[in-house]
């Protein structure tokens, strides 16, 4: 992570934007092209060129680590 992405308070993200930032580059672009882009997880699938069934872990683990940092 960047040190514009930490912060005062032990270098945790504070924001939705310093939190995806600060995921791995893999769930960041899968969640990005998911959520942000609306991309589904074969599209994805088919672009990375990777297993639909990897695109699918990725979504489900980075939705539960972004639920969990925010407290959801």
């Amino acid at each position: 992570m960047s040190a514009k992405g930490k912060q005062a308070n032990g270098g945790n993200p504070t924001s939705l934007a310093e939190l995806i930032a600060s995921l791995p580059e893999e769930e960041r672009i899968i969640l990005t092209l998911h959520y942000l882009r609306s991309l589904s997880s074969s599209q994805i699938a088919e672009l990375l060129r990777v297993p639909e069934r990897s695109v699918v872990v990725v979504i489900a683990a980075g939705k539960a680590r972004l639920t969990s940092h925010l407290g959801l």
